[in-house]
């Protein structure tokens, strides 16, 4: 990897080959983890007046990551669980770059701070709670 601050190269090895052939992860998360980032690469490129394919990982800014996620809530209608898995693929390619570049361990540290937010529990259906309804 010749440039060590564009994303472009950043993403591809994260996508194709972490979390495929070093992590294992399963299809869907390996699909929902493409689909974060086909969400955040344009929000993000808008945000600061760049073109995706220039974009540096330090682009991604927390503050813009905040807006992101505030973006699929407010505007995409997503759900809180789904804005949390948003959060943990974008944390987990911040680890990512910070495990083979350390100059980017505070990038890292100021993304992975981010938490997640807390879901309402799921309302208990009354069939499911009747004392006649046994598993």
């Amino acid at each position: 990897m010749r440039d060590l601050r564009t994303l472009g190269p950043w993403l591809q090895r994260f996508l194709a080959d972490y979390i495929v052939t070093e992590r294992r992860l399963a299809r869907n998360t390996q699909m929902s983890y493409r689909d974060s980032f086909t969400l955040l690469l344009p929000f993000i490129s808008t945000k600061v007046r760049k073109p995706a394919d220039r974009l540096n990982v330090e682009d991604i800014t927390p503050a813009l990551v905040l807006q992101f996620l505030a973006h699929l809530e407010e505007n995409r209608g997503c759900s809180v669980q789904t804005r949390n898995q948003r959060l943990t693929a974008i944390r987990s390619f911040a680890r990512f770059v910070a495990s083979r570049d350390p100059a980017h361990l505070a990038w890292c540290a100021q993304i992975r701070a981010i938490t997640t937010k807390k879901a309402a529990p799921q309302p208990i259906c009354k069939r499911c709670s009747d004392s006649t309804f046994r598993a």
